[in-house]
């Protein structure tokens, strides 16, 4: 009777442990799907309407000029929506915002760079007479529509022609070729008196030696 209910025992054991395996992993099999079908549609919402994001290249961030130059702010920005470009002057005088336009749609300049100003669909813009004051950081930003966006930084340097240093240069120039031709004429002269001079003596000695000769003759 012991053996029996041991048995007995031992095969309920073994069932139970035999579906408790077969059902756990089913159970958890169930939740795993479960969860997939709950994710899986966010996923793919999250991809079809994320942006697909904004890059942006800048070929020459520095850049010098001279006074009255036009320069060209090179960019170029790659985005699959509709992007809007700012661009804004940072100097010591200050914050200043260029233009600002949407791709397409609208153009606002900026009421101190009216006629200075040209925008271009990649992004750049053109400045067209700078002076001293548009030294500094040009900053542009790229903005998606759906809200991403990117900077970049060009930095320019703008010299002014001293005009000053090309007058010593040029009067300087002047004084020398003056001096130069005042020698110039100088060795003239000298030349000239001396050949002069030359001239008067062998005159005088050819007189002087006819003189001698006469005075012989007359002698003899």
């Amino acid at each position: 009777m012991v053996i029996e209910t041991f048995l007995l025992s031992l095969i309920k054991n073994v069932y139970l442990v035999f579906n408790l395996n077969t059902y756990v992993p089913f159970m958890v099999s169930r939740k795993k799907e479960k969860l997939k079908s709950i994710i899986h549609p966010l996923l793919k919402q999250t991809t079809e309407t994320a942006p697909g994001g904004v890059s942006l290249v800048v070929p020459q961030p520095n850049i010098n000029a001279t006074v009255a130059q036009n320069i060209l702010l090179s960019v170029e920005y790659f985005c699959r929506g509709i992007a809007t470009i700012e661009w804004k002057h940072v100097s010591s005088w200050g914050t200043t915002k260029i233009v600002e336009w949407k791709s397409g749609n609208y153009v606002n300049i900026s009421t101190v760079y009216k006629d200075r100003v040209t925008t271009f669909e990649n992004g750049s813009i053109q400045l067209l007479n700078v002076g001293m004051r548009d030294a500094g950081y040009y900053f542009i930003t790229v903005t998606e529509e759906y809200g991403t966006n990117t900077y970049g930084t060009i930095i320019v340097n703008v010299y002014e022609i001293i005009y000053e240093d090309l007058h010593f240069v040029a009067v300087l120039f002047a004084f020398l070729a003056a001096v130069s031709a005042i020698l110039i004429c100088f060795m003239w002269l000298c030349n000239k008196s001396l050949h002069l001079f030359q001239k008067k003596t062998t005159n005088k000695l050819t007189a002087s030696t006819t003189e001698e000769i006469e005075l012989e003759t007359i002698e003899c």
